[in-house]
């Protein structure tokens, strides 16, 4: 029972589902945007009568680990009892296909921002290139971009950034990358393979790549290839399989590919990636 209205069969199944499944994040919508539309899908399949703000505590959903707008890809969604699974789920590793683009900086680090910067970089060879990812393997110290949604007294990096207040650099942090390969090098644009932990941006390995060529670089494009167990090809749901029948199926091969729950261990953990944030 929800609110005291009898449930139908498809409402009482999509109540019932838990675990976590993965969903294709377009270019364009924030993450939060794309949950609250599987959301508002899968109720109105479900036929709940959402009134208002009352759906977030209708149905518990939440995704681990935000992408960027302008990035597409695997987003890893919890549902249920799923959702306390996310902060592995944050902290695992993630694999990235991002194209740079030399000679060029901008204040986001993305294709999204104002360009603040051009230099030449017509000297760089592929084997600069391949020279250099060496040094951004491993463990590694990365400063996070400012147009982030790293928090200041409550409040996003990018929204503080994007109301002209002035916002101090965070301090440098360790992040680890265990692969990074060069897939293709067509002046100026290059296109790298990356397999990271948890916290890492890819802008900011694009931008330091550009600065240590001594030119500069910004990220053209980011695909999200794998997040945990989850890999775009063979486990990611797209809109059009955004059903409770689709989800059901897919929370049950995902639970071959997840490690068993040790059941002595009831932390209780926050939810990232639950709050449901406005539409850009």
């Amino acid at each position: 029972e929800a609110g005291g209205v009898m449930l139908g069969k498809s409402a009482e199944k999509l109540f019932s589902l838990s675990g976590l499944f993965a969903v294709y994040k377009p270019k364009g919508p924030t993450s939060a945007c794309v949950l609250n539309l599987l959301k508002e899908k899968l109720l109105a399949e479900a036929g709940v009568q959402t009134n208002g703000n009352k759906r977030n505590q209708v149905l518990k959903i939440g995704h681990g680990g935000t992408l960027d707008s302008a990035a597409a890809g695997v987003l890893v969604v919890g549902i249920g009892k799923g959702t306390k699974m996310l902060r592995t789920m944050l902290a695992g590793s993630k694999k990235y296909t991002a194209i740079g683009l030399l000679g060029t900086a901008t204040d986001t680090l993305d294709a999204t921002g104002k360009v603040t910067e051009e230099k030449p970089y017509d000297q760089i060879t592929k084997g600069d290139l391949e020279n250099v990812l060496q040094k951004f393997t491993g463990d590694i110290m990365q400063v996070p971009p400012l147009y982030s949604a790293l928090k200041k007294g409550g409040e996003r990096l990018s929204t503080l950034m994007k109301r002209g207040e002035a916002v101090e650099a965070k301090p440098a942090r360790p992040v680890r990358v265990y692969s990074l390969s060069l897939q293709q090098f067509q002046p100026p644009l290059f296109t790298l393979d990356v397999e990271c932990g948890g916290g890492f941006y890819v802008r900011s390995l694009v931008s330091d790549i550009g600065k240590e060529l001594s030119t500069c670089a910004t990220m053209q494009e980011l695909t999200r290839t794998k997040q945990g167990p989850f890999t775009l090809e063979e486990h990611t749901l797209y809109e059009d399989k955004w059903t409770i029948d689709e989800i059901a199926r897919s929370l049950e091969r995902s639970t071959s590919l997840l490690p068993a729950e040790p059941s002595h261990k009831k932390l209780k953990t926050e939810h990232p990636g639950e709050t449901a944030g406005s539409c850009e």
